[in-house]
């Protein structure tokens, strides 16, 4: 694997560590504004607003770009928006703030993942985005743990202040290591681009994404009342448990990328197939504490081994613009990651319990197996055709120069 793949994976880092972070920090961030806690939520909601609008945007207007040019660029705005969060005067400029920091998020991983399938053989694309995905999902480990700590002992201003850095150093990870391209394969405008998402096939992949990591959201979200309510944990226990779900998330996704280069769709099915078995036997998992330990690295483990697989088909799905495909698919997880907890939220608020909103999860995890199973169904009815449009297309130049003769 190329060393240029580090570059990526830092810059992953250093975005799964502010989109995450504020999580820890929204009861200092409130004291020190004046707001609600409630208010303060908003900032989470800002952040997937940018994301989910910057994605598939900055891919489509910077379609003819370097895409070296690009994910530099994009780093550079990443810093900005996290400098401007440190120095935020007030609630209103922190929104402004942190939806700009989320505006490059999506773009990133959608033009990174193109970069990093362009820089290996074929048979290791999925392993490439594997490890530039790992970024991410080491974040949850280390990346927010450490920052939450910063930010409780040096103000939440330091934070931002130190995820600023890790987006310089990564910019100069991209300049040293990404090599040059002078070309970018889809050169044909925003219209152009706009018209490869028109594919059945892309919208089915995209669907999955929503309904998958829906079903992690679903949990995830409402995971410290599940460890302190049912399985009995201390609050203070739960940093350390939601560092377990990153080493889950770790190993499923370096597992995912390893299988998904074997059998895409065999290593998605597996993985929303495991899905809905670890979230059904969630109520009983939260029972003890070493269960629900477990429960929690198999939730990471899970999910993120479809991170690579879904990443890959939607980029193959949409040849013709395959960074606006791939940034669209994080928009799709935003999309899920605010679906799937507003659906759990209504089955704890109907008060089905505190282990309901993982048996809605479990709901979400069959509807994209269920797209998932749609989508190989039309893949395997327009291969057919394709292949028949193969055919004829190479017997043109043969009948062509029998006329001729």
């Amino acid at each position: 694997m190329p060393l240029a793949l580090l570059a990526l994976a830092v810059g992953a880092f250093g975005i799964g560590t502010t989109e995450f972070v504020m999580m820890g920090l929204l009861p200092d961030v409130a004291d020190d504004l004046n707001i609600s806690i409630p208010s303060a939520g908003h900032l989470v909601s800002a952040y997937a607003l940018g994301v989910v609008i910057g994605a598939p945007l900055l891919a489509a207007v910077t379609a003819k770009m370097s895409r070296r040019t690009v994910l530099i660029g994009l780093m550079g705005l990443f810093v900005v928006g996290n400098a401007l969060s440190a120095l935020a005067p007030d609630n209103g400029w922190l929104l402004a703030a942190r939806f700009l920091s989320g505006l490059p998020h999506g773009a990133f991983f959608g033009v990174g993942a193109v970069v990093a399938t362009n820089m290996v053989a074929p048979e290791r694309k999925a392993r490439s985005v594997s490890l530039m995905f790992l970024g991410l999902t080491v974040a949850n480990v280390l990346g927010v743990p450490v920052a939450t700590l910063m930010g409780q002992n040096l103000g939440w201003r330091a934070t931002f202040l130190g995820v600023s850095a890790i987006g310089l150093a990564a910019i100069a990870a991209l300049a040293f290591l990404i090599p040059h391209d002078h070309e970018h394969t889809t050169a044909q405008g925003l219209r152009g681009e706009l018209a490869a998402l028109r594919s059945l096939p892309v919208w089915l992949s995209l669907g999955t994404t929503v309904a998958g990591f829906g079903a992690l959201f679903a949990a995830y979200s409402y995971i410290t009342p599940m460890l302190t309510d049912a399985a009995g944990y201390a609050d203070a226990s739960v940093t350390l448990l939601l560092a377990l779900f990153g080493v889950g998330a770790t190993a499923g996704n370096l597992l995912g990328g390893r299988l998904a280069d074997h059998s895409p769709r065999g290593t998605l099915f597996g993985g929303l197939t495991a899905l809905v078995a670890v979230l059904a036997l969630f109520p009983l998992l939260m029972r003890t504490e070493l269960t629900a330990a477990v429960a929690v690295i198999l939730l990471g483990m899970a999910a993120f081994a479809t991170g690579s697989p879904l990443q890959l088909m939607v980029m193959e799905k949409a040849s013709s613009a395959p960074s606006l495909a791939s940034s669209a698919n994080q928009a799709a997880f935003n999309l899920a990651n605010a679906g799937g907890a507003w659906i759990g939220g209504l089955a704890l608020a109907a008060g089905f319990g505190v282990t309901s909103p993982a048996l809605a999860g479990v709901a979400l995890a069959v509807l994209g197996l269920a797209v998932a199973a749609l989508a190989y169904t039309v893949d395997r009815r327009r291969a057919p055709v394709a292949g028949r449009e193969r055919i004829v297309a190479s017997h043109v130049p043969q009948e062509a120069e029998a006329v001729h003769h």
